[in-house]
């Protein structure tokens, strides 16, 4: 008779619910097929070493076992470097946070934030295609290097300006950094989620991207509907109007 103590039970509850947050990082990244494969073996090798002891299939699946390993690092590299990538950024998030606490002048306020949604409104009603990404606890510095550094004072004049279509900053994403216009036409990282809709093109998913890296807003306007979406923390809200977006922007800022 198998005795279960309050060790196993813990053991097991861990397990499975590690497994059940596994797969659903597999399934939003469409390789659930993939990961059903791999179960399906594990359960088998399990079988076939632990409850029948076949020895000679057992050392067969204990060879594929140790190769197989280092196959699901490639196979699933992406996933990886996204699980330890959103540890690593809640973690860096809380400690700059500690640190930041009581500096109360890198905040933004109001008026560093009405500019922003001034001239978002602004270039949606001219249907001005724009990305200005915010950067809130995770430093962007790496992201504001890959384009031109501006180092100025927030103005809607200077943010319209920038993304005007014969601007030659216009294509790129802005990085707002410590109360200043850091850098324009940064490069970003473009998200790859299959379930973003068709519509949406590479500037919402540069926005999303960043999102996914960093702890960061990414405001994007539609050069083609003109709507205004805010992208954080890997999900988008769409169609804001100004005063929704001001809110967004003082309620997540205010976290700081």
């Amino acid at each position: 008779m198998i005795e279960l103590g309050w060790k196993d039970v813990f053991d097991i509850v861990l397990v499975a619910t590690f497994m059940y947050y596994l797969y659903k990082i597999m399934k939003e990244s469409s390789s659930a097929n993939i990961f059903s494969g791999v179960l399906t073996f594990i359960v088998a090798w399990i079988l076939v070493t632990q409850v029948f002891e076949m020895r000679l299939l057992g050392s067969i699946f204990d060879k594929l076992v140790n190769v197989g390993s280092l196959a699901l690092i490639v196979l699933f590299q992406e996933e990886i470097r996204n699980f330890f990538s959103t540890i690593g950024r809640q973690r860096s998030s809380r400690l700059v946070r500690f640190f930041r606490k009581n500096n109360k002048n890198e905040r933004m306020h109001r008026p560093d934030i009405m500019p922003i949604v001034m001239a978002c409104m602004s270039m949606g009603k001219q249907k001005m295609g724009a990305l200005i990404v915010i950067e809130r606890d995770v430093p962007l510095k790496d992201v504001a290097e890959t384009g031109e550094i501006i180092d100025a004072q927030i103005s809607q004049r200077l943010i319209e300006n920038i993304f005007f279509k014969n601007s030659p900053l216009h294509d790129g994403a802005m990085v707002i950094s410590k109360k200043r216009v850091t850098a324009a036409a940064c490069i970003l990282p473009v998200a790859h989620d299959n379930d973003i809709p068709k519509a949406l093109g590479l500037r919402h998913r540069a926005g999303l991207g960043i999102s996914q890296k960093s702890d960061c807003l990414a405001i994007i306007v539609s050069e083609e509907t003109g709507g205004i979406s805010i992208a954080q923390n890997g999900n988008f809200s769409m169609r804001l109007s100004a005063e929704e977006l001001e809110i967004r922007l003082s309620e997540a800022l205010k976290e700081k």
